[in-house]
């Protein structure tokens, strides 16, 4: 048991770095002091592009492929998965609902969100979005299966850069300082460590759990594509630009998850 104890360490040090990849990105906001609609839309919806083939490609599918291990039928797998995927969709939404929190452009959410500073509504909405992916990368490693949690990894780092520097440029909207906007940017960002300690330990504590650990990081993730990106993308007049570039990141992630996983 002790000797699988370093897939724990190493689902946590790849969401870690994962994680700075919001610190890269808010590196821009001492170049940059205000990004487009079209830049913005486009660069979140990348993001989302990489969580969607995550969540099919690096946790579902895999998921699936644990369970037939441990049950022999093909059906009582995916009802597993399917399980998972749904309380981990459910939870986030319970979150969302008990959290205050506020979005690029669809404001403040959650119970009142009015009594509650602009800037801790920001790190509420990111910590939403960075804990579930720190958790895929982690859940990914806590298998045993290192290519897999190197592609989750990698794309997860990538699509972060672009959203790091969402937050950071945000952050200056609220009169931040660039110092400041780029130092929150990044601790948010290292929310993802807890993630993927969290997932990486599930899955090394009771390996049986994979199957429904995969499906709950996927709902996770899902939920707040669906829920917030793609909505948040889809306001303004830059849907098609929205469009593709979700399939370009979408692309990017199969493309990692082939070639790595």
């Amino acid at each position: 048991m002790f000797g699988d104890l370093s897939v724990v360490w190493m689902g946590s040090i790849a969401s870690l770095l994962a994680g700075l990849g919001t610190g890269v990105g808010a590196l821009g906001v001492f170049a940059v002091r205000r990004l487009t609609p079209s830049l913005q839309d486009g660069m979140l919806s990348a993001a989302a592009g990489v969580m969607l083939a995550a969540s099919f490609f690096s946790l579902l599918l895999p998921g699936i492929e644990y369970g037939e291990e441990l049950t022999g039928t093909t059906w009582t797998a995916t009802l597993i998965v399917i399980l998972g995927l749904l309380m981990g969709a459910i939870l986030l939404y319970m979150i969302h609902q008990r959290l205050p929190h506020e979005h690029f452009r669809l404001g403040r959410e959650g119970p009142q969100s009015a009594r509650v500073r602009r800037i801790w509504l920001f790190i509420i909405a990111i910590a939403l979005h960075n804990f579930p992916e720190g958790m895929a990368v982690g859940v990914g490693f806590g298998g045993g299966n290192i290519g897999n949690g190197t592609a989750l990894a990698i794309g997860i780092g990538l699509q972060n850069i672009p959203e790091g520097l969402a937050v950071a440029i945000s952050l200056l909207a609220i009169e931040k300082s660039r110092l400041k906007a780029f130092t929150i940017a990044l601790l948010t960002g290292l929310l993802e460590p807890l993630g993927g300690l969290f997932g990486s330990t599930m899955v090394w504590l009771a390996e049986p759990l994979m199957p429904w650990t995969l499906g709950f990081a996927a709902g996770a993730m899902i939920f707040i594509i669906s829920d917030e990106i793609i909505p948040e993308t889809h306001r303004g007049e830059h849907k098609t630009l929205a469009t593709f570039s979700l399939l370009g990141g979408f692309v990017v992630m199969m493309f990692l998850d082939a070639t790595l996983g």
